[in-house]
């Protein structure tokens, strides 16, 4: 299948909660518990979420299948903070997740920032330690009393 890597669209807001909400209940459960997962959707991306980063200056790159759907994106905020990578489960293993790095990293450039951060997932951090960003650590939290990690990810550019 054709994909291609696309600015933000305001109507991308009302598909973009279901393609992070996929992600996290379908491939999530591979590496997080059923009450780690429950968690993480707590967090509940919405259509005014992402309408208020974009207002708020953040890019979300926006990765698209033959037919203009989204199916995979990525947020990036203004001082290299990648916010977001998911990957509707329909779509994975399609190198969506490089791309979509790919371009946020040249984005990133032409704005002078000089290192790339972000927060990755169990399942997404393949995705950038391949892109060639570093583990600095992992991050133990609580999201309503349920313990969850990630690990603290960066890629100087």
């Amino acid at each position: 299948m054709a994909y291609s890597i696309r600015p933000f669209r305001d109507d991308d807001a009302e598909v973009l909660p279901l393609v992070w909400r996929e992600a996290i209940v379908r491939v999530g459960a591979l590496k997080y518990s059923p009450e780690q997962v429950t968690a993480w959707l707590r967090w509940q991306a919405t259509p005014e979420k992402f309408r208020s980063r974009v207002a708020d200056g953040a890019i979300i790159l926006v990765a698209v299948d033959a037919d203009d759907r989204p199916v995979a994106y990525a947020l990036l905020e203004q001082d290299g903070h990648l916010d977001h990578l998911y990957n509707h489960p329909g779509h994975t293993r399609q190198g969506l997740a490089a791309r979509l790095l790919g371009e946020a990293e040249a984005l990133a450039r032409s704005w002078g920032v000089t290192r790339l951060y972000s927060e990755a997932s169990d399942l997404a951090r393949p995705a950038f330690e391949r892109a060639g960003y570093v583990m600095m650590h992992k991050r133990e939290f609580e999201i309503d009393g349920v313990q969850i990690h990630n690990w603290a990810m960066e890629k100087p550019l």
